[in-house]
C-alpha cells in the first residue's frame, strides 16, 4: 500500500508516524513545499520575542531524523501542484523540474494561508504575516536590521496578541488595531473587557473599532492609514487578521466543499473520493453543539485528526471523528485567557436559547500565599443545563479549569455535572469548592428559580425609574464606587432597613462579585418581594463591561494628581499586601491603612484583582489623594499612593455645575490682586464665589491691629518671619528689597487702581466668602483672632461642600 500525505506540521507528519506505527509494509511519502516538516508553529511568537533564545529548540525533528526514525521518503520544498483523483496520482514540482507519483491512498493536510487584504501599500517593505518558520525568519531579521521601536498589529486574536506580548517584550511600543469593538473574538465581551484592561496596564495601545485603509512607506517607517482619519506611525506592522483554509488543491481536484468553504469529509475524515482524506485546518466539520460545519484552525484538533485518519487509512473506516468544540488558550502578558464551546454571542447569533452565570473566584485558598483572581463565565441551556461553553480569564490555574470545562461539554454534560467533580484540594492548589464546581452551583441556582439573574447589558439599558436599584455591600464600599442610580443598603444591614426598598415595584440587587446579591435576594423574596433579580458577575463584571476604552490620544479621564499644595516630602512607605483578596477587599483594605498614614507619607499595595489600579485611581480622584504608580507582574497588581493634607485634598479641581472657587496658596502681593480681581469679576456674575486661603495665603486676610494672642515658641518663630497683614506683602517678581512693591502701590494709587485692601473689602461686599484652612492655621501657628473677623474657618469638608457646587477652581 502507498500514501501519500500532503502538508508536514500537525497534521500530516503526525499522521504518518501513525500510519508507520500502524504498519511496517506501507510505502509512505510526505510532501511538504517548505523546508520544515515538524515544528513548533505555536512557539514562532516567542522566539520572536526573544523568549525562547534558541532557534533549534522550534524544531521537533528535522526532515532527516524523521525520516529515518520512521522510514518516511520526507521531501521538502516539493510543491504538489495538481491532484489526478481518477488516476490517482499527484503533480509535483521540485528544484525547477515537475514530475508525478501515484498514490493508493492519499492524505491532504495543506492548512490555511494567512489572510493579506488588497489594501494599498499591503506589499509595503516591513508589512508581514506571521504563519511559519520562514516567516519567523525574516521578521527576526527585519527587526534586528530597522531597529524596530514601534510596531503596529492589525488584528487582535489570540496570535496578535501573543505578538503583541512578545514585541513589548523586546523593548518595542506596540499598537493593536482592531475592527471589532473588542480582541480575542471566541470570547464574550464583558470577558475580553478584563482583556482591554491589561492590555493598557501593560502600554499596549489599543485602537477598537477602527478598520485599516491604507499603508504609506515614509522616510521613518510606515504610516498606517485608518478610515477614521487616525494615522499611526511604526517602523514595521504585522498583520494576523485571520486564515483560511488552503482549499486550491482540493477544489481543482473536483473534491467537494463545504458550505464554510472547507474541505468536506465524513465522520472518517474521508473527503468526497473515497481514496482521498483530509485533516487540519483545510477541512470544515460539523460542531457538536450546533452540528453545523465549522472551521477550527488549532493544533490539538489536528493531531487529534492526524491520528484517526492514520487508523482509518490503513484498516479501514472504523473510527469516528466526534469533532471539535474549540478548546484554546493563549498567555497575553500576564495574563491566561481560555475558552471552550460557544459563547453567548455565538448562541444569540444562532438563536439558541441560552442562559450564563458569571463567577469570580480565586484560584486556590485565599489565606495561602499568591492566590489570584479567575474570572469565569459559562453558558448552558435553560431547559436541562447543558453545557455549551465556559470562558477564562485569569492568572494560575485556567488550563486545568478549561480543561474540565471542555471534556463535560464534549461528554454532553450539564452544570449539574461541574458540581460532582471530585477535585483534588489543597490550600496551594485550590479551594474546597472549586473554581468549576462553583460555577456549577450558581448555575444550578439559576435554573431552579432560586436566584433571578440580570446581566450587565440588561441593566445598563433598564429604565432605573421603574425598579429599585439596591447595592447591598458595605457603605464604605458604596462610597467608593456604585452603579448611579442605587440606593445603598448593607447586606447586614437588610432585614432591619427592608422599609426603604419598595415592594410594589422590581427590585434589582448588586454587590461585588455576585454572592451578597444572591444572599439579598433570597432575603427580600422570603419577605414578600415578587420580582427581585441580582447582578451575575456583580459591580466587578459590570464596572469592567460598561468601561469604554479610549482611543490612545484621548486624555484618561482617570485623576493623576500633581498638586504641589503643601505636601510635606517624607521618605516612609507602608507595604500592605491584599493578594488573594477579591474585590472590593483590596481597597477596602487601601481605604483602612491611608486612615492611619500621616500627610505625605506613602502606601505601597499589592493586589491581584485585576480591577484594583482603576479602583485605586478613582478612588483617588474621589478623595485627593495621589495616585503616583502602577505596575503589574505575574498576576500581581502593585499601586503607590500617597497621602495628601486636608489642605492638599481642597485643592482638587472637581468640575460640577455652578459658582466659583478659589484658593491663595501664595502670598505675593501680585498674585493676591489677582485673586481678588477674579473673585470681583465672579461675584459681579451673580455666582456664589468662594476663597479658601491656605498657608501663605493666610496673610492676606490678617488684620493690621491684632489682638494678643498666646503661642508656643514655633507660633511666635512663624510670627517673626511671615509678614504681619497685607500691607506687608511683596512681589513675587522685581521686589528689588521692597522698592518694587512700593513703586506698585505707588502706581496704583496713582493711576486710580483699588487698593489690595480695597479689592478684599470689595470681595467682602460682593458676599465673597473668605475660608482659612483650618491645618494650615495649626501649622503657622496663626489664630482665628489674628484674621479678619469676617472670616470662616474651615477644613477640607467645608471647602469640598463649596467646590461640589462650583464648575470653576483656580488654585492661586
Amino acid at each position: 500500500m502507498k500514501y501519500i500525505i500532503i502538508g508536514g506540521v500537525a497534521g500530516g507528519a503526525t499522521a504518518a508516524a501513525r500510519i508507520r506505527r500502524n504498519t511496517e509494509k506501507a510505502e509512505i511519502i510526505l510532501f511538504e513545499k517548505g523546508e520544515y516538516i515538524s515544528y513548533a508553529n505555536c512557539g514562532l511568537p516567542y522566539y520572536i520575542g526573544g523568549v525562547i533564545e534558541d532557534r533549534e529548540r522550534l524544531f521537533v525533528q528535522t526532515p532527516e531524523s524523521f525520516g529515518k526514525r520512521f522510514n518516511i521518503d520526507i521531501r521538502t520544498r516539493s510543491e504538489v501542484t495538481a491532484i489526478d483523483v481518477k488516476k490517482k496520482e499527484v503533480t509535483v514540482r521540485s528544484s525547477g523540474k515537475t514530475y508525478t507519483e501515484s498514490y493508493d491512498k492519499l492524505l491532504l493536510s495543506p492548512g490555511a494561508s494567512p489572510v493579506r487584504p488588497p489594501l494599498p501599500g499591503i506589499d509595503t517593505e516591513g508589512i508581514f504575516t506571521l504563519r511559519n518558520v520562514n516567516d519567523t525568519d525574516r521578521i527576526k531579521s527585519y527587526m534586528q536590521q530597522k531597529a524596530v521601536k514601534r510596531a503596529v498589529i492589525v488584528g487582535g486574536g489570540f496570535i496578535g496578541l501573543e505578538m503583541a506580548e512578545n514585541l513589548h517584550h523586546s523593548g518595542i511600543e506596540v499598537s493593536v488595531v482592531e475592527m471589532a469593538n473588542q480582541v480575542m473574538g471566541p470570547i464574550d465581551y464583558s470577558m475580553a473587557a478584563l482583556v482591554h484592561e491589561h492590555l493598557q496596564q501593560k502600554g499596549v495601545r489599543l485602537y477598537l473599532e477602527q478598520a485599516v485603509e491604507s499603508f504609506e512607506k515614509t522616510a521613518e517607517g510606515i504610516t498606517v492609514n485608518f478610515k477614521s482619519g487616525i494615522q499611526v506611525n511604526a517602523e514595521m506592522v504585522l498583520l494576523s487578521i485571520g486564515v483560511r483554509a488552503e482549499t486550491r488543491l482540493a477544489t481543482e481536484a473536483g473534491l467537494k466543499l463545504g458550505e464554510m468553504r472547507g474541505i468536506y469529509v465524513n465522520e472518517y475524515l474521508q473527503t468526497s473520493d473515497e481514496s482521498v482524506y483530509a485533516v487540519g485546518d483545510a477541512i470544515e466539520f460539523p460542531h457538536p453543539i450546533t452540528h453545523k460545519p465549522w472551521l477550527n484552525f488549532l493544533a490539538g484538533p489536528a493531531n487529534r485528526q492526524a491520528r484517526i485518519v492514520a487508523d482509518n487509512m490503513v484498516f479501514g473506516n472504523k473510527i469516528k471523528y466526534e469533532g471539535s468544540i474549540g478548546t484554546a488558550i493563549a498567555k497575553v502578558f500576564d495574563l491566561t485567557v481560555a475558552s471552550t464551546g460557544l459563547p453567548a454571542k455565538r448562541l444569540k447569533q444562532m438563536d439558541i436559547p441560552y442562559l450564563s452565570a458569571t463567577i469570580h473566584s480565586n484560584s486556590h485558598a485565599g489565606y495561602y500565599p499568591g492566590a489570584s483572581m479567575l474570572d469565569i463565565k459559562i453558558t448552558f441551556s435553560p431547559t436541562d443545563g447543558k453545557l455549551y461553553g465556559a470562558q477564562i480569564v485569569g492568572y494560575d490555574g485556567v488550563d486545568k479549569r478549561i480543561d474540565e470545562y471542555a471534556l463535560t461539554i464534549k461528554r454532553n454534560g450539564t452544570v449539574y455535572d461541574l458540581t460532582e467533580l471530585e477535585h483534588a484540594y489543597a490550600p496551594p492548589f485550590s479551594s474546597a469548592k472549586d473554581p468549576v464546581a462553583l460555577s456549577g452551583y450558581v448555575a444550578g441556582n439559576i435554573l431552579s428559580g432560586k436566584m433571578n439573574p440580570i446581566y450587565w447589558r440588561e441593566l445598563q439599558q433598564a429604565d432605573l425609574k421603574k425598579v429599585t436599584l439596591v447595592d447591598v455591600r458595605t457603605a464604605d464600599e458604596y462610597s467608593l464606587g456604585k452603579i448611579p442610580g442605587a440606593i445603598n443598603v448593607p447586606l447586614d444591614e437588610l432585614r432591619e432597613r427592608m422599609n426603604e426598598i419598595p415592594s410594589d415595584k422590581p427590585v434589582i440587587v448588586y454587590c461585588g462579585v455576585g454572592l451578597r446579591g444572591y444572599l439579598a435576594s433570597c432575603i427580600l423574596k422570603d419577605n414578600g418581594y415578587q420580582d427581585v433579580r441580582n447582578l451575575i458577575g456583580g459591580i466587578k463584571t459590570y464596572k469592567a463591561a460598561t468601561t469604554p476604552v479610549c482611543l490612545p490620544e484621548q486624555p484618561s479621564s482617570s485623576c493623576q494628581s500633581t498638586t504641589s499644595c503643601c505636601r510635606p516630602t517624607t521618605e516612609k512607605v507602608i507595604k500592605v499586601d491584599a493578594c488573594g483578596i477579591q474585590c472590593p477587599g483590596p481597597i477596602m483594605k487601601l481605604k483602612k491603612t491611608m486612615e492611619t498614614l500621616n500627610p505625605g507619607e506613602r502606601l505601597e499595595i499589592r493586589a491581584t484583582d485585576a480591577g484594583f489600579p482603576r479602583d485605586a485611581e478613582a478612588w483617588c480622584k474621589s478623595t485627593g489623594n495621589r495616585f503616583l504608580e502602577k505596575s503589574a507582574a505575574s498576576g500581581t497588581y502593585r499601586v503607590v499612593i500617597e497621602k495628601a493634607s486636608s489642605c492638599e485634598k481642597a485643592v482638587r479641581e472637581i468640575n460640577t455645575e455652578a459658582g466659583k472657587t478659589f484658593i491663595l496658596f501664595s502670598d505675593d502681593l501680585d498674585k493676591t490682586l489677582a485673586t481678588f480681581v477674579l473673585a470681583n469679576g465672579a461675584a459681579a456674575t451673580g455666582k456664589k464665589v468662594t476663597i479658601f486661603f491656605t498657608f501663605w495665603g493666610l496673610n492676606a486676610i490678617k488684620k493690621v491691629h491684632k489682638p494678643q494672642v498666646k503661642k508656643d515658641i514655633f507660633g511666635k518663630m512663624f510670627g517673626m518671619m511671615l509678614p504681619s497683614s497685607s500691607l506687608k506683602l511683596k512681589l513675587s517678581k522685581m521686589n528689588m528689597g521692597g522698592i518694587g512693591t512700593r513703586m506698585m502701590r505707588y502706581i496704583m494709587q496713582r493711576k486710580g487702581i483699588d487698593s489690595l485692601e480695597s479689592l478684599r473689602q470689595q470681595a467682602i461686599d460682593n458676599g465673597v466668602e473668605f475660608i482659612a484652612c483650618q491645618m494650615s492655621m495649626d501649622v503657622m501657628g496663626v489664630s482665628k483672632e489674628e484674621l479678619l473677623d469676617n472670616v470662616t474657618i474651615g477644613g477640607v469638608a467645608t471647602y469640598m461642600e463649596r467646590a461640589e457646587q462650583a464648575n470653576v477652581n483656580l488654585f492661586i
